[in-house]
């Protein structure tokens, strides 16, 4: 008969350890209703020893947050190939897989939890957002530098509104999961085509994304349901403006995806 012997874990070792399980328990509840006892006793060493390696809850609440902010930030990483669309659709899937996994720990992340107002806090969100919005300019082929002005307002804007979906529908979870990812690309659509009947800039950034679109994919898709709720399209045609233009000078024809 043989004896098990604990292996003694090195500092840092103990401490990514600690940032995981009390990363795990955030995750099935709020950072608040989690003790330092529990946290020890997932962990299997005392409280003390806790306190050995942070020097308190926010301390390690803030650990915990740090690997959270960069596993989130890193869903929003999508290889550039393919179409745009099914490209968002992947990353609004594995940004669901994070919120769905981390429920209670996602919602203190966005708003801040036992460390309201704390600087490092809000620099970690701001972190994932800057993350978020530099991702999706890679997808559209832009550097920082190279970003209109609408474009920078369309694409923070869109990644505000897919934080605040998701943590609406953390509570209670009433629209299936998938209906809402989908939603969030045609959202992104939406902003965009907005921006583009506006400025002429915007609406060649539109017409380049969907050119390679094809009919069968999620911005396709958003067209023919669109188009069927224009009572003229169904019955054949719509009327055209004289001039030929969107509203606000940006021109018409953009078309629709192949």
């Amino acid at each position: 008969m043989t004896t098990g012997v604990r292996r003694r874990m090195g500092v840092e070792e103990r401490r990514q350890q600690l940032i995981g399980v009390a990363l795990e328990l955030f995750s099935h509840r709020s950072p608040d209703d989690v003790s330092i006892d529990e946290i020890a006793a997932a962990a299997g060493i005392s409280r003390p020893l806790v306190y050995h390696y942070f020097p308190g809850k926010l301390s390690l609440y803030e650990a915990a947050l740090r690997r959270a902010a960069d596993e989130l930030a890193q869903r929003f990483v999508e290889p550039k190939e393919g179409p745009l669309g099914a490209r968002l659709l992947r990353v609004m899937g594995r940004f669901f897989d994070f919120v769905d996994d981390h429920g209670p720990g996602f919602s203190a992340l966005m708003r801040g939890g036992p460390a309201v107002g704390s600087s490092r806090t809000n620099a970690m969100i701001g972190e994932v957002r800057q993350a978020a919005y530099e991702q999706i300019l890679t997808h559209l082929g832009l550097g920082l530098e190279q970003v209109p002005a609408r474009l920078e307002l369309v694409v923070r804007s869109w990644v505000s509104l897919a934080e605040s979906t998701a943590l609406i529908w953390l509570d209670g979870r009433r629209i299936p999961r998938g209906e809402l990812e989908l939603q969030l690309v045609h959202d992104f659509a939406a902003l965009a085509a907005v921006s583009a009947a506006y400025d002429v800039e915007m609406a060649g950034i539109l017409v380049r994304i969907l050119a390679d679109e094809p009919a069968d994919g999620p911005f396709g898709e958003l067209v023919g349901r669109l188009v069927g709720l224009v009572p003229g399209e169904a019955s054949g045609g719509t009327s055209g403006g004289a001039s030929g233009e969107a509203p606000g000078g940006a021109p018409a024809g953009v078309p629709r995806p192949r």
